[in-house]
């Protein structure tokens, strides 16, 4: 009897162990965010605010937690009301599918151009929602930010449809009026949101971005040259990738110091990855990536290598990433404390990073999401 139930629990326990094994990996959740971007002639100043906040952004975003896990973080970008664009189309463009390749969001935002236009809110939305690879999951949090200065309620596709259709897939769709805010709510860019379980927010897309210089900016740029020395560009992609990366850091640092050092800060948190491209964020994804990879997909300095020598070099570099991003994060408490010390002196308008930062935390908490 003794020896059946030892035999019985043997196996049981195997059939457990099988289990564990065999189950499928509990997937991470995820943000999704996509901009609607009004790109007529009037809007320079929201495509400038975007370009400059972009990054800090983002990292108000990595310090989400989801079940006590980073989420990860995909962007969608459209472009709307330009008259560059097709009139067939309703003046409206995607510009980038949900992606968390966040180089290539920073690239079509500097990449566009204002053009006077028709400026179609109801389509837009109603595009987007089509288009793009929007989660199904109901934990994954799912924002549409539509930015603009006319009337929501332009062009043949009725935005009430739109919003409508929006929150019964689980999408909200925050609005941002470019303008004074009793004039957003009278062109019904108010209802747009309310119906669509969303925020309404007014800004002034012409105000400048006030920077507030540190004395730690430059050690934290000097950091992010170090920082990219340790990614290693694999594939058909890998070079011309790094050099994309190398030309954001350029476009970030075009738009102030204060864009500069919060793409850095975004580079050095769990949210920008590129397992594309880095074989340390590929290893770091895929432990067997090492097994499939072909000599032909190596960089100049790895060819030739067998599979432990490269093994070592690819430690060694995360190594190296994550004692430069421990100096990142240390000098970046120290900035953050500086920054916070001056705008106790001094007031400041809505900005699109703020109207859109405090939106996102309210929306994520009510799903359960956490924020430092």
């Amino acid at each position: 009897m003794k020896l059946r139930m030892s035999v019985l629990s043997v196996l049981l326990l195997i059939v457990f162990v099988a289990n564990q094994a065999f189950a499928p990996a509990k997937k991470k959740a995820k943000i999704q965010i996509a901009l609607l971007l009004d790109t007529s002639n009037s809007m320079d100043g929201l495509i400038d605010q975007t370009k400059s906040q972009l990054w800090k952004i983002v990292n108000e975003m990595a310090t989400a937690k989801f079940d006590g896990e980073t989420p990860n973080l995909e962007i969608a970008l459209y472009e709307y009301g330009n008259d560059g664009l097709s009139a067939r189309e309703g003046y409206i463009r995607q510009v980038a599918q949900m992606t968390s390749d966040l180089d290539k969001i920073s690239e079509d935002l500097f990449a566009l151009k204002t053009n006077g236009g028709s400026e179609f809110c109801g389509q837009v939305i109603d595009v987007s929602l089509n288009q793009l690879l929007w989660s199904a999951s109901n934990d994954d949090l799912k924002m549409i930010f539509i930015a603009g200065n006319e009337a929501f309620n332009q062009g043949g596709v009725d935005y009430k449809v739109s919003c409508k259709k929006a929150i019964t897939k689980g999408i909200i769709v925050n609005t941002i009026f470019c303008g004074d805010y009793q004039q957003g709510i009278s062109t019904f860019w108010k209802d747009g949101a309310d119906l669509a379980d969303g925020k309404y927010m007014n800004i002034d897309q012409d105000v400048k971005v006030v920077h507030v210089p540190t004395p730690f900016d430059d050690a934290i740029v000097q950091l992010n040259k170090d920082l990219n020395k340790t990614y290693i560009g694999y594939g058909s992609q890998g070079r011309k990738m790094k050099e994309r990366q190398a030309t954001q850091d350029q476009n970030a640092s075009s738009m102030g110091a204060s864009s500069n050092v919060n793409r850095v800060m975004s580079k050095s948190s769990k949210m920008y990855k590129n397992e594309q491209w880095d074989l340390v964020d590929a290893v770091d994804e895929d432990e067997e990536k090492l097994d499939n990879i072909t000599d032909a997909e190596l960089p100049t300095e790895l060819k030739g290598k067998t599979k432990e020598e490269i093994k070592v070099f690819v430690d060694k570099k995360k190594k190296e990433r994550e004692n430069i991003n421990v100096q990142i994060l240390k000098l970046n408490k120290k900035r953050t404390k500086f920054i916070t010390e001056k705008r106790k002196e001094s007031t400041e308008e809505l900005s699109l990073d703020k109207v859109m930062i405090n939106t996102v935390k309210d929306q994520a908490k009510k799903k359960n999401y956490k924020f430092k």
